[in-house]
């Protein structure tokens, strides 16, 4: 069994310990991440493919029919959310150009946007899950969310590199990021 396999079997065993995070019709789990959407839909080169005619050279060939490329510097922008049993947050979006450090997440995201929508739909009986993400270790983020949550689900439980265990990270985002970049049908 691989490392992070045998940690989310653990982490999984932890929270459904009766004596751990009880998730009851009175306390209910948020999960919560961010996602970039970039104005360039992500390339899978490994999958384009050009043909010609076998004794063609490299030379020969248009640039534009080699590689299809993203641009290096694509506009882009920060989506947050926040899901649990009873629905969801609405999407909640960085200015771009933004940098989400450990003050921006605590002061913009959590405090004004994620903490107040979530006590708006469960009061104030909740679980906060949030991922391993730098800003979300910050010593002060931590302290926040003692303080301002009943429970939350810290760093040192969650397990890194786990998006298989937070609905967002392998549904949510997935959908939205099919519809975003999906091509246009004909009008």
């Amino acid at each position: 069994m691989r490392k992070n396999s045998l940690l989310q079997t653990v982490f999984c065993a932890v929270l459904t310990h009766e004596n751990c995070y009880v998730v009851s019709q009175h306390q209910l789990l948020f999960f919560t991440d961010e996602k970039i959407f970039s104005l360039a839909p992500p390339v899978n080169v490994q999958n384009d493919r050009v043909y010609v005619p076998s004794m063609t050279k490299k030379r020969d060939v248009a640039a534009d029919q080699l590689l299809r490329t993203r641009p290096t510097f694509s506009q882009s922008i920060i989506v947050s959310v926040a899901v649990s049993k009873l629905g969801c947050s609405g999407l909640m979006f960085v200015k771009p150009g933004t940098k989400v450090n450990g003050t921006y997440y605590r002061n913009e995201l959590l405090s004004k946007q994620l903490l107040p929508t979530i006590r708006h739909i469960a009061r104030d009986t909740f679980v906060f899950q949030q991922d391993s993400a730098p800003s979300h270790r910050v010593r002060d983020t931590i302290a926040i969310l003692v303080n301002e949550t009943s429970q939350f689900i810290g760093p040192d439980l969650w397990p890194r590199n786990s998006p298989d265990l937070n609905p967002v990270d392998y549904k949510l985002w997935g959908v939205m990021q099919e519809r975003v970049y999906q091509k246009p049908t004909g009008y």
